[in-house]
C-alpha cells in the first residue's frame, strides 16, 4: 500500500485512494483474486521497489486482454530499469497467458510515462474518453 500510496502522491491524487488494505489483500490474495501482479524488489534491503497489477479485461472485439492497472517504481528506483523490467513481464506474461493484447492509461500530463510507453510503440487513443460512477 505504501507504493499505492507514492502513486496517488505523484500523480496528485492522495485523497482519492480510498481501499483498505485488508480488501486490497483479499481482492488479490484471497479465495477469488480479481488482480495479479509482478513485484520487483531489493533483496539486499528486503523491500519491495516497485510492482505492475493487472487484471483480465475483456473485449467483444478482441477478446481476452491483459489490463495494465498500475505500474509502479519507488521514486529512489526510478530510471534504473525496474519499469522495463516489470513491463516486459507484462508482455510475457499475455504472450504466454495468449491474450490479444494489452492495454492501459495514462495520464494526460505525465511525459515521463508517455516517453517510457513510446518505447513499446504504444499506441495512444485521444478517441476514447474515460467514464465512471461511484457506488
Amino acid at each position: 500500500m505504501e507504493l499505492v500510496h507514492e502513486l496517488a502522491e505523484y500523480e496528485k491524487a492522495p485523497e482519492q485512494v480510498t481501499v483498505s488494505l485488508e480488501h486490497f489483500e483479499e481482492s488479490g490474495f484471497g479465495e477469488n483474486p480479481v488482480w495479479w501482479a509482478f513485484v520487483a524488489d531489493d533483496t539486499e534491503n528486503k523491500t519491495i521497489v516497485g510492482f505492475a497489477l493487472y487484471y483480465i479485461r475483456y473485449s467483444t472485439w478482441k477478446g481476452q486482454r491483459l489490463y495494465l492497472e498500475d505500474i509502479i517504481v519507488t521514486e529512489k528506483w526510478r530510471g534504473k530499469g525496474v519499469g522495463g523490467l516489470l513491463f516486459d513481464a507484462l508482455v510475457e506474461e499475455a504472450k504466454n497467458k495468449k491474450f490479444s493484447g494489452m492495454a492501459w492509461q495514462v495520464l494526460e500530463w505525465n511525459e515521463p510515462a508517455k516517453r517510457f510507453y513510446k518505447k513499446y510503440n504504444a499506441d495512444f487513443d485521444g478517441e476514447w474518453i474515460n467514464c465512471s460512477i461511484g457506488i
